[in-house]
């Protein structure tokens, strides 16, 4: 692949990682199978998209983003938590309502923001910075992100909505109210990945109503393969995980492409990752069984 290929993957690899860290806080830290990403991405890049193509400034425009999502999050979080609807139904709920509702925004099925200012045009017009506008804007949020992330969850809430997801009826005996928890967890969750929508909405000077489908199943493969390659020892090094997660799993994607294969089969190839990545702890533990001298079994 050529220079720019590579530089265009890494940059959508970072931005991605910001919807990687969203579905991390549902799926590892709460425990909870939310399906509603795929609305609450589309819905930040609609906010922002016709914020921005209407004249308005393109950070407040991230910002409303990001506070969409918030909202797509609380909303899944009161219906599992006030009326007892299961985890992976709330989500459900929450994406195919989010689907009209971006229709409502939106005004139509995409909109353009070509010729138009946004974040990364205006960081390019920094001293120094020039043509690498996007993946140093990228980078440095995903580094601050990450940072706020790992501070935020060592702090006496984080270690709480962690405590929920690990042990919810633990946490409640210590007087801890779970369900706030959990609407706090998805909140944050779907917050980032309509943060991750609105980024990617800019970078690639559209919104679509469809760009969100398929966003959950990208985003657990990139925290598993992120996990497995780099391990889970930490909070640090689980969050770290999971952004290297998401930039491998875009470079995958485009070896992929460059490879010959067909847009269309990308699902697939998700798919197949996902499947991989999963079951590769149980296939490394039966070949090790398999092989006494790898699994230090062997006779002396």
């Amino acid at each position: 692949m050529s220079t720019q290929v590579w530089l265009s993957t890494l940059e959508q690899g970072l931005m991605y990682s910001l919807m990687v860290l969203g579905v991390y806080l549902t799926f590892r830290v709460l425990d909870y199978a939310d399906l509603s990403v795929d609305g609450s991405f589309t819905l930040g890049a609609a906010i922002a998209a016709i914020l921005i193509s209407t004249g308005h400034n393109p950070w407040a425009a991230t910002a409303l983003a990001f506070i969409g999502g918030l909202l797509a999050g609380i909303f899944t979080g009161i219906l599992h938590t006030k009326f007892n609807i299961t985890p992976l139904l709330s989500g459900i709920l929450t994406m195919t309502a989010l689907y009209s509702v971006n229709l409502r925004v939106m005004g139509k099925a995409n909109i353009s923001l070509l010729r138009t200012r946004t974040i990364f045009s205006d960081f390019e017009k920094i001293p120094f910075i020039g043509s690498h506008g996007v993946l140093a804007l990228t980078l440095a949020t995903v580094i601050i992100v990450g940072i706020i992330l790992y501070l935020f969850l060592e702090t006496e809430i984080g270690l709480a909505l962690r405590a929920t997801g690990d042990n919810e009826m633990m946490i409640k005996s210590q007087g801890v109210n779970t369900d706030i928890m959990k609407v706090l967890g998805l909140a944050l969750s779907n917050g980032l990945v309509a943060f991750a929508g609105s980024y990617v909405a800019q970078n690639q000077q559209f919104a679509d109503v469809g760009m969100g489908i398929g966003m959950i199943i990208a985003g657990l493969a990139s925290v598993i393969i992120g996990e497995v390659l780099v391990g889970t020892s930490s909070v640090a090094r689980t969050i770290i995980a999971v952004i290297v997660g998401g930039v491998l799993y875009r470079v995958i994607i485009a070896v992929v492409l460059q490879l010959g294969l067909e847009p269309t089969d990308l699902k697939l190839v998700t798919a197949l990752i996902v499947i991989l990545a999963l079951t590769s702890p149980a296939l490394k533990k039966k070949f090790k069984l398999k092989n006494p001298v790898l699994s230090g079994k062997g006779e002396n």
